[in-house]
């Protein structure tokens, strides 16, 4: 029997695929139950690993759907949604959440250099396409294909999609960031030049509180971690963990007030709207964890974190009074505290950051693909990629060696 035919479309907005089509590629497994129960194994069968049975805020319609409405990123903003749908038989089978884009900010893959040589040469980079979720260094599905489908013969139309895209949107190049491993593996037979960085993850091996963690770490890290957490509350700091109803519209305009501040200095003009958290606060509240800080009866601090069935992803940090190690408390330390009390498997603690090793966050691959449409462009950065694929892995390893766990049993906690 003929296999049925696989159509492919672009759409210019989330809002044209139905949050349950949309979520039934992004998310089959379903919505996260923010208690930890999710795994991040294959599905039986799937000897590639393309099939993950956890759940991944980011790529869910709600989010994708908040960072549009909210004029976070659109046309206007430079982030032009180019979604690729594939077809089965009338049905929505996979989706790419993939943007036309005239610059390279709010990416954290950082490919400004070959847009500097190429257009020097006389190349036109911008436009590009780019597959990711925006503003956004966490690594998750960026095929996304629902259950019951070949899911191979799904994810080799999106990648081989993507390539054609790339040609009629007259686009230099399409780079799919923060991707699965797996991912990554299959973008590249696909023509994708592989790419990888690294991050600093902290992993949970079965700690019951805080204090087990800190039971596996070196003498000296222990007592610094100690004191770092005694020192940042020592002026009446008080932290405060807010999630789902908890999180009001007064919470969100204070962390809105320490995410532009922050960002202000960081990249000149943040990128999220005030628009976008009241948005998150109505479609996905539970799937969000709100670390603040208080003293003298007002936020003076905070962290946003979205949820994941096995991952706390850590991602914005503001403050607006600033003392001793808060930074390190609010955002590492509660995170650390708070994926403990869930028991969630990981935590991501955002872009860069070789600080995190001392407080037990250890270096993590990250992979990114990217398909280069001119010949003499993409042999160049194919060349550089080699060599910053030893660099990174050599990186990693020298990193790791750094990390404050203990070396042997014989010294006492």
């Amino acid at each position: 029997m003929a296999s049925s035919e696989i159509t492919l479309e672009a759409v210019p907005s989330i809002g044209e695929v139905s949050p349950q089509d949309w979520d039934a590629c992004a998310n089959p497994g379903g919505k996260c139950n923010g208690l930890g129960a999710g795994t991040s194994s294959a599905l039986p069968g799937d000897s590639l690993g393309l099939s993950k049975s956890d759940y991944n805020p980011f790529v869910s319609h709600a989010f994708l759907s908040a960072v549009e409405t909210s004029g976070s990123a659109t046309i206007r903003t430079g982030w032009g949604p180019r979604h690729l749908m594939a077809k089965l038989d009338g049905r929505v089978a996979g989706v790419v959440p993939c943007y036309l884009k005239s610059h390279s900010q709010g990416e954290y893959v950082f490919d400004r250099g070959w847009a500097d040589a190429y257009e020097r040469a006389g190349g036109r980079y911008y436009p590009k396409l780019q597959v990711s979720v925006p503003f956004t260094p966490a690594t998750g599905p960026r095929l996304l294909v629902r259950d019951g489908v070949d899911r191979g013969r799904i994810m080799d139309a999106l990648a081989s999609g993507l390539v054609a895209l790339c040609g009629v949107s007259k686009a230099s190049s399409v780079h799919v960031t923060f991707a699965r491993e797996a991912e990554w593996k299959l973008l590249a037979e696909h023509g994708f030049l592989q790419r990888t960085d690294q991050q600093f993850h902290w992993h949970n091996h079965g700690f019951a509180t805080f204090d087990n963690f800190l039971a596996t770490l070196n003498s000296r890290h222990r007592k610094s971690i100690k004191r770092e957490r005694r020192d940042a509350l020592a002026a009446g700091v008080t932290i405060h963990w807010l999630t789902g109803g908890d999180i009001t519209e007064d919470a969100w305009d204070a962390f809105f007030e320490f995410y532009m501040e922050t960002g202000s200095r960081k990249w000149g003009r943040p990128y999220l709207t005030r628009e976008f958290f009241s948005l998150i606060g109505e479609t996905m509240s539970e799937d969000v964890l709100l670390v603040m800080a208080r003293r003298n009866g007002r936020w003076i601090a905070g962290a946003i974190n979205f949820i994941g069935s096995d991952t706390l992803f850590g991602r914005n940090w503001g403050a607006v009074e600033h003392h001793p190690f808060l930074h390190f408390e609010v955002c590492y330390y509660q995170a650390i505290d708070f994926a403990i009390n869930r028991g969630l498997a990981n935590v991501e603690a955002g872009a860069q950051g070789e600080h995190k090793i001392a407080r037990g966050y250890l270096p993590r691959t990250t992979h990114s693909a990217h398909f280069i449409a001119d010949p003499g462009l993409r042999r160049a950065i194919d060349d550089y990629l080699k060599r910053e694929r030893a660099y990174v892995a050599e990186a990693g390893r020298e990193l790791a060696e750094l990390g404050p766990f203990r070396k042997g049993i014989d010294e006492a906690p």
